[in-house]
């Protein structure tokens, strides 16, 4: 296999940090180049429909794979984000306004696609008053609308500058899971996420599951950025405290010179060891691999998390 070209910014003058030389990949982390029917058919949906996905705005490695499935994260409100952490390669800037003819094209290419579950992102958008909680709700209703066997996975943002009544917003559209990724531990956010806050993101998904209990949360971190073990055990245990179900962790990849440095690469049976840990801590769903990502193998993933959440509750 040869290693995937991650895509450069498409806005590169918005980028102004100091170049950091990104280390040789191990083995383990070398994916197949997209391409291929599915991959073009699914690229094709895409542009037609005038969508963005994160699959291409943050360089996902699993791009290739996931599209020739016709699995593309939808990105919502625009390309360009109001936040600028370094581990991400989505350009930060002013955004557009936004298109209110979106949630009905997103709605029309998951049909398009015959999607099962649909993961549903977005970028930062700290320039609207309510964060993008209605535009979010909206999606998710056209998606019902038009495809009501499809269950639907939203990734959000913080909504750090709203007030805490748009989280009720998106909670009553009823998405199936609520995701959002906490991605490092609370020591390295001044220098990988400084816009957002540690304990507000925790307590956002558990605020989720006050609003709903039934709902399933998910969040996510990604490791290889300089966090030790006794930090991830610790970010583990406050995702417990915050009845998160789901727990998500991949490896960093720097996506360009521009961005915060990979400080090691975890080895495969380090993930194992997570995942071990992660499951005996409670968690209903773990997936840790190198490769992982918050969407990849969300349907399949998604079907093994009902399950064991009916076992769990069956032995109650």
């Amino acid at each position: 296999m040869r290693d995937l070209k991650i895509p450069e910014s498409r806005h590169p003058e918005k980028a102004h940090r100091k170049d950091n030389a990104q280390p040789k990949k191990p083995s383990w982390i070398r994916v197949k180049a997209p391409g291929g029917k599915g991959y073009a058919e699914t690229h094709k949906i895409m542009r037609e429909n005038n969508l963005v996905t994160v699959c291409e705005e943050a360089g996902c490695p699993n791009a290739g794979e996931c599209w020739s499935q016709g699995h593309a994260t939808m990105m919502i409100m625009g390309e360009i984000c109001t936040r600028g952490c370094t581990f991400c390669n989505v350009a930060t800037g002013k955004p557009d306004d936004l298109d209110t003819f979106e949630p009905g094209r997103v709605a029309h290419a998951v049909k398009k696609l015959g999607l099962n579950h649909v993961v549903i992102t977005s970028v930062d958008r700290d320039d609207l008053k309510d964060g993008g909680a209605e535009h979010f709700a909206q999606t998710i209703r056209a998606v019902r609308h038009q495809s009501p066997d499809t269950t639907i996975e939203i990734l959000t943002p913080d909504f750090l500058k709203c007030e805490d009544s748009v989280l009720e917003t998106v909670v009553e559209a009823r998405p199936d899971v609520f995701n959002h990724n906490l991605e490092t531990v609370p020591g390295l956010y001044p220098q990988v996420r400084p816009g957002a806050r540690y304990f507000h993101s925790l307590r956002l998904l558990q605020r989720v599951k006050e609003l709903d209990p039934s709902m399933f949360t998910k969040s996510g971190i990604m490791v290889g950025l300089g966090e030790d073990r006794q930090s991830v055990m610790q970010i583990m245990d406050d995702m417990r405290a915050a009845d998160i179900d789901f727990l998500t962790i991949g490896q960093y990849l720097q996506p360009t010179p521009k961005h915060h440095a990979v400080e090691r690469f975890v080895h495969p049976d380090e993930f194992k060891d997570y995942e071990t840990a992660a499951y005996g801590k409670g968690f209903l769903m773990v997936s840790a691999t190198p490769l992982t990502r918050s969407s990849y193998h969300a349907g399949d993933d998604f079907a093994l998390l009902r399950k064991a959440r009916e076992e769990s509750l069956a032995k109650a």
